[in-house]
Order: structure tokens, then sequence, then C-alpha cells
């Protein structure tokens, strides 16, 4: 199957793309409630929350990308996407068309641990 490319804009009003790198998986939703755009789909990133819009416009879609408008009806209310190139002011991602991407997190907590001092006295 024919990969679907799109580009996350808009992140100069969130975090800017300095929190896009390649392989981060991102959240699509749509954006029922968008005034100005009635297909317009939201890029969130846990734990951060939104983080940009998929590009909808003949201005802001670049050459080989679809558009929102183009993958709305690809899904339901949410989707994934893998971050594969970032720019100062955009980022593309592959649209990962899989009904379930099960997704595993791994963290490392440390412990503080208190250190014993002998009592010199």
């Amino acid at each position: 199957m024919k990969s679907i490319y799109i580009a996350i804009t808009g992140c100069q009003y969130y975090y800017g793309t300095k929190v896009l790198k390649p392989g981060t998986i991102v959240r699509l939703e749509k954006d029922l409630y968008n005034d100005y755009d009635d297909e317009a789909i939201s890029v969130t990133l846990a734990p951060l929350g939104q983080v940009g819009y998929v590009a909808n416009s003949v201005g802001t879609v670049p050459r080989g990308c679809y558009s929102a408008g183009r993958i709305y009806d690809r899904f339901g209310s949410h989707a994934f996407a893998v971050v594969k190139f970032v720019t100062k002011d955009l980022a593309i991602a592959e649209f990962l068309e899989e009904d379930f991407v099960k997704v595993t997190i791994k963290f490392r907590l440390k412990e503080k641990r208190k250190k014993k001092y002998k009592n010199k006295t």
C-alpha cells in the first residue's frame, strides 16, 4: 500500500516543532468544534496535548502530502501518524491507517536514595 504523508502545521502556536522528532507517534483527532474548518484535524502528543493541526489549505499543504480533507473520512474520531521529517515551521508525518495501533511507552523511575553518613566525632 502506498504511504500517505501529511503536514503538521500551526506548531508555533503551541510548543513549536522542537517537541516533534522523527519516530514520534502523534494522535490525530477530528476537531468537530472548529469554527473555521469543517474538516479540521488536531494533532496531539501525550502528555503535552495539542501541538498543531493537519494542513488543509492550498498554501500550507506541501507537494506530495495529503490535506486534512483528503484523510478526514479515512478514520473515525481519531487515528495515529508517525513523524518522519521536521523543519523549522512544520513536520511531515506518515498517516497510519490501522484501526488499532499499539504503543508501548517505557520509562524508568529514579529513586533518590538516602546517603548514609558516618558521624566523625
